[in-house]
């Protein structure tokens, strides 16, 4: 279960390092005190990370199926709260630009904005529930209402396009989320966050389990699932799971939770391979 990827926050040491040289050194001396710096930072950091997230996820070691799924849950459950105010400037970081650090990117649109562009108002963004609230009426309550693990930046409009629906395949496009389709009852995101929005969701059905004075929320593969604390569809999700694997952005996103804000971790960005053992 060795995590043995160079996690963004690896890759940072390693860009830190390039650039701690002294500016007074030769081209050559430059060259060389940079890419032994970077080595032995990216070595360090692999380490350090893989094992502390190796331990983390220490209890869930050897199972699978429904005894996986409850050890992850018993894992995860252990965090800090934020609270639905707090999740405007959590967002501004966890979702930050890579490129331009006063923006943010928007989940289904795709858009860099301001980070000063959160409100109500038409193009403004705002918190976009990927469980949506209703499926399970826990409303913005600190607990699931707060959960920075399915909370993202989007688009006014657009959050208010998806609404309460499920995700599954079709319909018609999306102004302002180029890529993204929705009909009647689904929504369909663009291929960039399929694996995201699958994540996310898993996530809650995991995390989520009755036992802390919220609904039991879980998969199923159907849409219309209105208020009830279900979300589909399973099927899709499983596939779009595979075919967008976590990306840098996703991982960094993960560990900044972690480290930062709730001090727990979406465990299918780090296995995304216990999605299928689980489900």
């Amino acid at each position: 279960m060795r995590i043995s990827r160079l996690t963004p926050w690896a890759a940072g040491l390693a860009a830190v390092a390039l650039f701690a040289v002294p500016a007074a050194a030769s081209a050559g001396q430059q060259t060389a005190a940079a890419s032994g710096a970077a080595a032995a930072a990216t070595t360090v950091a692999t380490v350090t990370t893989a094992s502390t997230v190796d331990s983390y996820y220490a209890a869930a070691e050897g199972k699978t199926g429904a005894e996986l799924k409850t050890a992850l849950h018993n894992i995860i459950k252990t965090q800090s709260k934020v609270s639905y105010d707090g999740v405007w400037n959590a967002l501004k970081v966890t979702d930050q630009d890579p490129a331009n650090p006063n923006n943010v990117i928007l989940v289904y649109s795709g858009r860099s904005q301001s980070k000063s562009s959160n409100g109500g108002d038409p193009n403004d963004w705002n918190r976009e529930h990927v469980w949506a609230k209703s499926h399970g009426d826990f409303g913005t309550s600190t607990g699931p209402g707060t959960d920075l693990h399915h909370l993202r930046p989007e688009d006014v409009t657009v959050n208010s396009t998806r609404g309460n629906k499920d995700f599954d395949l079709g319909g018609s496009p999306v102004s302002e989320a180029p890529g993204s389709l929705t009909d009647a009852d689904s929504f369909e995101p663009r291929d960039a966050v399929k694996g995201d929005v699958a994540r996310m969701l898993l996530y809650m059905a995991v995390r989520y389990e009755g036992d802390d004075g919220f609904a039991d929320l879980e998969m199923n593969d159907r849409v219309n699932n209105g208020s009830a604390p279900l979300f589909g569809r399973l099927s899709l999700l499983k596939q779009w799971n595979q075919m967008d694997p976590p990306d840098a952005f996703e991982q960094r996103r993960n560990q900044v939770i972690f480290d930062t804000y709730q001090h727990n971790r979406n465990p299918f960005i780090d296995h995304p391979e216990w999605v299928n053992s689980i489900w």
